[in-house]
């Protein structure tokens, strides 16, 4: 039986599988709640604080920060760079 994959990288087999989206989004959310936890850690900031400046619930605040959920909006990720002291960017990659 011969690799159809040979030769190919796994972006070509997720895309070729239906998965490169899904793959994707994963990974920028987990990098999102990464950041934002780093960025906690560097100020100091526990949960029930950082889920009080952003005027949410820590429960909110504990999916924002899962890389297993999807949860995170537009809103709640400008809420979160306010409460940080800092400013949301977003772009287009190619």
């Amino acid at each position: 039986m011969s690799n159809r994959y040979h030769g190919s990288d796994f972006d070509d087999f997720l895309a070729e599988e239906g998965l490169l989206g899904e793959a994707e989004a994963v990974g920028v959310k987990r990098a999102i709640a990464l950041q934002v936890a780093q960025m906690m850690n560097t100020e100091h900031l526990s949960k029930s604080e950082m889920s009080r400046r952003m005027n949410i619930s820590r429960s909110t605040l504990e999916r924002l920060l899962s890389a297993r959920s999807n949860s995170a909006t537009l809103h709640t990720l400008e809420q979160t760079a306010q409460a940080l002291g800092k400013r949301l960017r977003i772009e287009f990659a190619t």
